[in-house]
């Protein structure tokens, strides 16, 4: 990793989209701060499409697609795309499964929380599980090896897994983070990262950013991202100096700069 600070704003002149974390990477300590939203419009401006790619629940989802400076939100770590309809204060809903399965989904998830619950005492549920429609979300336990043996209890239940610094999160059908991005990046934009993923920069803070951080050029962590560098295969490029939303003011400022050089 290399400091955000020894970049050039002709680092990232390919950049069209930013597709970043939220929890402690667009927040710090759970809130949104001023300086942030003020980024998020600013990008806005400049032409830089934001999505962000998070574990968060649908509820917030939905509200932040409906009302943030940004372009959608993809939500519970890629099973679900939310965007804001061109007119009025609709949301257009895309979803890893098709909206038709969800029923089938819900059901089958709530099956294998209840079971998980059983088999290790102790755990619990997360505060917004009522506002998922696509995934299981439980406290992260203070003792590693009860959290050891909820991520075990899940994948024996067929579930895919992982971490971050607010939840455990279980899910049905293979995907991830980038697995949604990849198919949103071409379905809604007619982008095939594949070919052109330096059109796109990555910023996140945590190990179920290490999909993203391996497949992206353009990728920077903020700076709490060292915390959990041992569980990430591949870091990210650059790292800020500051936490959250004020390492993601970095790298918007960075963005801006150089949208408005290629302008002079």
């Amino acid at each position: 990793m290399q400091s955000l600070s020894l970049a050039t704003p002709e680092t990232f002149r390919s950049v069209r989209f930013v597709l970043t974390d939220m929890d402690e990477t667009l927040t710090f300590q759970g809130r949104l701060s001023a300086a942030t939203y003020t980024s998020l419009e600013r990008l806005q401006a400049a032409g830089i499409r934001v999505i962000p790619v998070t574990a968060a629940p649908a509820g917030w989802c939905d509200q932040m697609a409906r009302m943030w400076p940004v372009d959608g939100v993809i939500g519970e770590n890629g099973g679900l795309f939310f965007q804001r309809a061109p007119q009025g204060h609709g949301l257009t809903r895309s979803f890893w499964h098709g909206e038709d399965r969800l029923e089938e989904i819900r059901v089958k998830l709530e099956a294998i929380g209840s079971r998980v619950l059983d088999a290790v005492p102790g755990t619990s549920y997360a505060g917004d599980q009522p506002f998922r429609m696509t995934s299981l979300a439980f406290s992260r336990p203070t003792e590693q090896t009860i959290a050891d043996q909820l991520i075990k209890a899940l994948s024996s239940e067929g579930a895919d897994t992982t971490v971050n610094n607010l939840w455990i999160l279980g899910w049905l059908g293979g995907y991830d983070k980038l697995a949604m991005a990849r198919w949103v990046m071409a379905d809604a934009y007619g982008v095939d990262i594949n070919i052109d993923r330096d059109s796109v920069l990555y910023i996140g803070d945590s190990t179920n950013d290490a999909p993203m951080f391996g497949f992206f050029r353009h990728t920077v962590g903020v700076s709490t991202v060292r915390h959990y560098l041992p569980e990430i295969p591949t870091p990210p490029h650059w790292i800020t100096a500051g936490p959250g939303g004020a390492g993601f003011c970095e790298v918007a400022q960075f963005l801006i700069d150089g949208k408005q050089e290629q302008r002079d």
